[in-house]
Order: structure tokens, then C-alpha cells, then sequence
């Protein structure tokens, strides 16, 4: 099993392939416009649902006392909301069809 990473501009030049009446560019621009209105949203506290594949949402952390690892002393963590994403039905069947 490959560990490679799809990055942005890999998936790019995937759509591009795959759909080759639309130019690059068009295709790049369409991408980081996706990108930024989910960032948007989440930034909103808004939740994203795209059926078949998953749900971004935001997981909220209380603040808490943690430990510097170099010198041990306490340190306050403030309060902060991390994206979480759960993969869809379809995504997970598909993952784990892929793993047999």
C-alpha cells in the first residue's frame, strides 16, 4: 500500500485530465474557490455536508491547563474550535473496498 499524498495542485491536474473542454486555469480557479468558501464557512461556524463523501464541522475545546513538554511547568491553553471531518457512507465503503 503507497502512502502518497494528493495534493492540491495533483488534483488540479487530475479534474484538468479528466475533463479536458475546460482549460487549467479554469479548473485551478474553481478548486481554491471551493476551498475558500468551505474555509468560509467553517469559519462562520458554519457545518458542511457534501452526501457521499462527508461532513466538515467544528469540534469546540475547552481552555485547560497543559504542560510544557520541555520544562514541565503549566501553561494555560486557551479555549479553541478545531475542524473535524467524518467521512460519508459511501466514502468509508469505498475506502474499505479499496483496503481488501
Amino acid at each position: 500500500m503507497t502512502t502518497e499524498a494528493l495534493n492540491k495542485s495533483d488534483l488540479i491536474e487530475r479534474i484538468a485530465l479528466k475533463n479536458p473542454h475546460l482549460a487549467e486555469p479554469l479548473v485551478e480557479d474553481a478548486v481554491k474557490i471551493m476551498i475558500d468558501q468551505m474555509i468560509e464557512a467553517l469559519s462562520s461556524g458554519d457545518r458542511i455536508e457534501i452526501r457521499g463523501f462527508g461532513s466538515f464541522a467544528l469540534h469546540h475545546r475547552e481552555p485547560r491547563l497543559g504542560r510544557n513538554p520541555k520544562t514541565g511547568r503549566a501553561v494555560d491553553v486557551a479555549a479553541k474550535a478545531v475542524p473535524h471531518f467524518k467521512p460519508g457512507k459511501a466514502l468509508r465503503d469505498a475506502v474499505n473496498e479499496s483496503a481488501k
